[in-house]
């Protein structure tokens, strides 16, 4: 899976969790915090996004991340880290 199919669903995410962004023009360096969304809205951004994407990741390998680039970076991260530990098996 490539970073732009990650980032995307990352969009299509808070668009749906946020509907009032849906016209907005989404950069890596955007945060989410900074765009309106509470942590409770952060939480199900993160579990909808990890849930579309397939991967069985707990929420809190995710943290740390201070902007949506970073974020995506760090999902990617961890599907590699799954796709590597499936093809040691």
């Amino acid at each position: 899976m490539e970073m732009d199919e990650i980032f995307q669903t990352l969009i299509r995410s808070i668009r749906e969790v946020l509907p009032e962004l849906r016209e907005h023009q989404f950069q890596e360096e955007d945060q989410l915090k900074e765009l309106g969304a509470n942590s409770i809205d952060r939480v199900e951004i993160l579990a909808l996004t990890v849930e579309v994407l397939s991967l069985d990741i707990p929420l809190t390998a995710l943290q740390g991340a201070h902007n949506i680039g970073e974020l995506a970076a760090l999902i990617k991260e961890q599907q590699q880290l799954i796709t590597g530990k499936q093809n040691q098996l």
